[in-house]
């Protein structure tokens, strides 16, 4: 993503978090940020899709730092796990993150409760995974269970302890009081042999992609990659970066490819008089397959 975006996307968020996103317009963006409407409709098609690079942005983010906790780390230390946890639970605080998915839930887009509901559940194929390493994989029967259940357990405590302590939370109390809760549990469901979920289901939550069709992937990303390598002397080469990022990262990430915003940047490409005949046949190929 390009430093100009990038300064869009930390201005709106300044903004979601001083007014609110349902009460900053779009003009207040372009007025914070010091760019044009023209500017902000070639990164964006709206606010709403705004937001979504947002939670992106900051999700990916904290994903990297979050894994980086691991490195050189035994996997099956609980007190790595808990920092990890305790890393997420500061950054949503910092970023005023529960602030904004509460507007979206009142929101009529669906794109964006689509990417909750999403990112909700990788987050506990995130829980599960660790448990594994945690606990080991003679109890993995009964890890789903224990990763939703500690899902439960963390939030109810942080927001019972928010409401007796105000804005005082000790997150690594909290965390570590919850994780030693979840250890009983597990050795309990454990010896007990009992079930509700099978974990094979879990993959079954998340959807579908064309990313999981390898040689849909490959053709694509090659595809993408040789239309780049003819940019080295384009006047807008940034630009034109940044649309087949968007078109490859639609095709490949998203269930239902937003193929209005496709096409549009497809027209874009083609104005700067660039060869995009593969890609466009990849793209109108995907089209009809899906009607």
């Amino acid at each position: 993503m390009n430093e100009r975006k990038q300064h869009v996307i930390k201005a709106a968020h300044q903004l979601f978090i001083e007014k609110g996103f349902q009460a900053t317009s779009i003009q207040d963006i372009l007025d914070y940020s010091g760019i044009s409407k023209g500017t902000f409709y070639n990164y964006f098609s709206s606010k709403n899709e705004l937001l979504l690079a947002l939670f992106k942005s900051i999700l990916e983010n904290t994903e990297k730092e979050r894994n980086e906790l691991l490195i050189g780390q035994d996997p099956a230390d609980i007190k790595i796990f808990i920092k990890q946890v305790e890393l997420h639970l500061i950054t949503n605080r910092r970023k005023r993150l529960i602030t904004l998915f509460e507007e979206v839930l009142v929101s009529n887009d669906e794109d964006l409760k689509q990417f909750m509901r999403i990112g909700q559940v990788k987050v506990l194929r995130w829980l599960y995974k660790r448990f594994i390493q945690i606990f080991g994989k003679e109890k993995q029967p009964y890890l789903l269970d224990c990763a939703i259940m500690f899902m439960g357990i963390l939030h109810n405590n942080l927001k019972y302890n928010a409401r007796a302590n105000g804005s005082i939370i000790n997150y690594h109390q909290i965390v570590r009081y919850s994780v030693d809760r979840i250890a009983g549990i597990v050795k309990e469901v454990a010896e007990a042999g009992d079930q509700l979920i099978q974990p094979e289901l879990l993959e079954s939550w998340l959807p579908e992609s064309n990313s999981a069709n390898p040689a849909f992937r490959q053709r694509l990303r090659s595809i993408v990659l040789s239309v780049k390598k003819k940019l080295s002397n384009c006047g807008d080469q940034f630009r034109y970066v940044e649309l087949l990022n968007f078109i490859e990262e639609e095709l490949l990430h998203s269930k239902t490819p937003r193929m209005f915003l496709i096409e549009s940047a497809l027209s874009s490409l083609k104005a700067g008089n660039l060869d995009i005949s593969e890609l466009e046949q990849i793209v109108h190929s995907l089209s009809s397959e899906t009607k």
